[in-house]
């Protein structure tokens, strides 16, 4: 079952951060329910993956200014049938920022998040049920492609400056937790 893996990573989600089973128990019914949670096809929403990327230091991550929703976010896209979600996180990390050396730091997801995404032409409102990973760039340098206004390294410090999306503040405690305990 190509769903399995991402089902499994659920779990394991769900294990670390209980506070979390409501979103995590609504993905995972979302999952259930549809064989075709990868492809965008489906209009009711879609799979997504993302990347946290950090710099070298781990005091700066990579956001990208983007287009179609006009604020700031991780890096991240489609799953486009693709069922190995750590595998979208990384390749839409390389496409995005056009960082070829950024090293992947757990299997594990690192968050989860399920946001609308508005209507836009011929798309309706749907929704995108994001599962992200920690990635760390051995490069600092990056190529700003057609889905981005910018990107910029932003400190974890000011991160509120740029972005109040609770999803993206959750990631910056979660980045801080996780360095308390390494």
């Amino acid at each position: 079952m190509h769903r399995q893996k991402v089902l499994t990573l659920f779990k394991r989600y769900r294990d670390r951060f209980p506070e979390e089973h409501q979103t995590v128990d609504r993905i995972t019914a979302f999952v259930e329910a549809h064989e075709n949670c990868f492809s965008r096809e489906l209009l009711a929403g879609h799979i997504t993956g993302s990347a946290w990327i950090l710099d070298a230091t781990g005091d700066r991550a990579l956001l990208t200014h983007h287009r179609k929703l006009n604020i700031w976010v991780q890096l991240g896209g489609h799953a486009d049938g693709d069922a190995d979600v750590q595998r979208v996180a990384e390749r839409e990390a390389e496409e995005e920022s056009g960082i070829s050396q950024i090293q992947t730091l757990s299997p594990d997801i690192f968050d989860i998040d399920i946001h609308q995404i508005p209507a836009r032409k011929d798309e309706p409102e749907h929704y995108h049920y994001d599962c992200r990973f920690l990635l760390k760039a051995k490069a600092h340098d990056y190529t700003v492609s057609d889905e981005s206004h910018d990107l910029s390294w932003i400190p974890l410090d000011i991160m509120q400056d740029y972005s109040n999306e609770e999803s993206v503040l959750r990631m910056v405690r979660k980045t801080r937790d996780r360095s308390l305990h390494n």
